[in-house]
């Protein structure tokens, strides 16, 4: 029996990968043409399982899906995905936790470097044809200044090695582990406020929660050092931009190195865009060829597994595993 497979959008330029794993289950992919609400609502009723990267999936796509048994996530964040609406139609969310850790971990550390070497003002282009050292504020020696993480999920771990490589002093604020339990090398609180008055530079790595969203607002960058570069690869939601603005435009803090913004892609006229002390990239930090190959394969994976019956071992809401109307 073929299983149709409805794809909301993908962020490569082919879906051979997810083909060749998904035959096992004689899979039919699907591909939103637009990826609107609108239209994975009319595609949803034929859809045995559910592929998703960017697209939001509309709570009711999940409710004209009666045989729907999956939601495969493209990625580790699940802001894009209604779980709790999942789950009460017995649907199974997956993600692939431990995507493109490398990559993220090393984008954070060019960012850093980028802003604590300035080197986009010292970069030489035609307008700025002068021979010169000149930089907004002075250049600081990186070894022996502090890293603030902001959660201390995979990529956070990834992270720790190449900042201690750098001579970085790690803290890392999550209220989820205990300080004995901390790898090497890393001090932990569960304090936000300490480690943000003790940080040069603050990275953030929790997902886009009701809890996270504008967690970074003006009274937490009003705890930063005037000093202090604040880091971006998780979800532009975390921060409040009008707030960092503010800050940036005052001096509160030093720059901003920004891979993520609320919404995506920005305005034209967002001011963020044309701060000398601020690097907006595109949403990049997860992308490497390798990367996306082994997230089209785990993702398709999970499907696979789902449609075999099976538990997938990246499975989010456990929980559906003990209900009547569970669609494993």
């Amino acid at each position: 029996m073929t299983n149709r497979i409805l794809i909301t959008d993908i962020a490569w330029p082919d879906i051979e990968i997810e083909k060749e794993v998904l035959a096992a289950v004689d899979g039919e992919p699907v591909i939103a043409g637009s990826g609107t609400p609108e239209e994975i609502i009319a595609l949803a009723p034929e859809a045995d399982a559910i592929l998703t990267c960017w697209k939001d999936v509309p709570a009711e796509a999940l409710d004209v899906a009666p045989n729907c048994r999956i939601v495969s996530r493209y990625g580790i964040g699940l802001d894009n995905i209604p779980v709790d609406h999942a789950t009460g139609h017995g649907m199974l969310v997956t993600n692939v936790p431990d995507f493109c850790l490398e990559e993220v971990s090393d984008h954070v550390m060019a960012l850093l470097l980028a802003t604590a070497r300035q080197l986009m003002p010292l970069v030489r282009t035609p307008d700025r044809s002068d021979w010169s050292r000149d930089t907004p504020r002075p250049i600081p020696r990186v070894r022996g200044q502090t890293l603030g993480l902001i959660g201390f999920g995979n990529i956070g771990r990834a992270l720790v090695p190449k900042a201690l490589g750098f001579g970085l002093r790690v803290i890392a604020y999550t209220p989820r582990l205990r300080a004995e339990d901390a790898p090497a090398g890393v001090e932990v609180t569960n304090d936000l406020g300490a480690l943000l008055a003790a940080s040069d530079y603050v990275t953030i790595h929790c997902p886009l929660t009701d809890e996270t969203a504008h967690m970074i607002d003006e009274r937490a960058l009003g705890q930063m050092k005037p000093s202090a570069l604040l880091i971006n690869t998780s979800r532009g939601g975390v921060i409040d931009e009008g707030a960092l603005v503010r800050a940036l435009e005052e001096g509160q803090i030093a720059g901003a190195a920004l891979d993520v913004t609320d919404p995506e892609p920005p305005a034209a006229d967002n001011p963020l865009l044309n701060m000398e002390n601020v690097i907006v990239t595109p949403h990049a930090a997860f992308y490497s060829v390798a990367a996306t190959a082994d997230l089209a394969r785990k993702a398709a994976e999970n499907v696979v597994t789902v449609l075999q019956g099976n538990i997938p071992k990246t499975l989010i809401n456990v929980e559906v595993l003990d209900q009547e109307n569970c669609r494993l």
